[in-house]
């Protein structure tokens, strides 16, 4: 309980980042501890890039996560990753990633421009990388739009909340019809990162 955790939530507009920042804020309420999350920053509505801070601990004064301070940095989209990688705490954070890559369309040449390369490039750099085919497993699942959950169910496995405060969580934030849904997507990325550091 006495332990800071400072995390953040990168993604695309319209991946549900947001979303899966409040779900932990909540989770981390209901565990006990004191929670402060900052407000979106991007531009959500039109497909830009967008972070959330969440640090939780005994006693937290500020929302904001300093530059090589994240437990955490947990990236919905490649590119993501690379954005917010120098947020992670050198040696011992985390980066998270959706191996997913999200195309600008409205950008001219951006196939040719887009860092294919970008695990290679941070595990390169010696970051501690887990990356999970979380939009894949969504589809799997029969929703895309899940994708986000697989990989707050993935996030769940690195920090100390409780399962029983994450599914509290859930099953507040959530609308009933999309709560099975998500419960399965939550339960396959806590599977699927234990699988992927069982192999490391």
């Amino acid at each position: 309980m006495d332990k800071l955790h400072n995390l953040m939530f990168a993604g695309v507009g319209g991946q549900g980042s947001l979303l899966i920042a409040e779900l932990t804020s909540m989770a981390a309420a209901d565990a006990g501890y004191d929670v402060k999350q900052t407000e979106v920053h991007g531009v959500s509505q039109r497909g830009g890039s967008v972070e959330t801070h969440v640090r939780f601990g005994k006693k937290i004064y500020s929302p904001i996560v300093t530059p090589g301070e994240a437990d955490v940095v947990l990236a919905l989209e490649l590119l993501e990753a690379l954005r917010f990688a120098h947020y992670a705490y050198p040696g011992k954070g985390i980066i998270l990633v959706n191996d997913h890559e999200i195309i600008p369309g409205s950008v001219s040449g951006a196939e040719d421009m887009y860092p294919h390369n970008a695990k290679a490039f941070l595990r390169d750099k010696k970051m501690n990388v887990i990356t999970l085919k979380a939009t894949q497993k969504a589809h799997e699942l029969g929703d895309g739009r899940i994708a986000n959950v697989v990989m707050l169910g993935a996030l769940s496995t690195l920090i100390d909340i409780p399962s029983q405060s994450w599914q509290k969580a859930l099953k507040l934030r959530l609308p009933t019809r999309y709560l099975d849904g998500n419960l399965k997507a939550f339960a396959a990325g806590e599977q699927m990162v234990r699988k992927e550091n069982a192999a490391v």
